[in-house]
């Protein structure tokens, strides 16, 4: 019998206007995806790592990290907003 073996990886940036508004989203979707993403902030850029050994399970991962941030920025740019 075959046995397929898949790993996937992948990198991923997100740019913001500043350096707070990284460090806003940073702090707010590492709680959520500790386990599962590997995360760092560079000045205004936040980059992810993400492996996964199955396809489904990767493209779920990117959704739910793809669905937060945008929250997030919704939230920031709100927030900014009002000021």
């Amino acid at each position: 019998m075959l046995k397929i073996i898949m790993k996937i990886k992948s990198n991923m940036k997100i740019k913001y206007n500043d350096e707070n508004s990284a460090e806003i989203s940073h702090k707010t979707l590492k709680v959520d995806n500790e386990c599962f993403i590997q995360s760092k902030i560079n000045g205004n850029e936040l980059e992810f790592k993400i492996d996964s050994d199955s396809l489904g399970s990767f493209l779920n991962t990117v959704d739910d990290l793809i669905a937060s941030e945008i929250v997030v920025e919704k939230i920031i740019n709100t927030s900014t907003n009002e000021k």
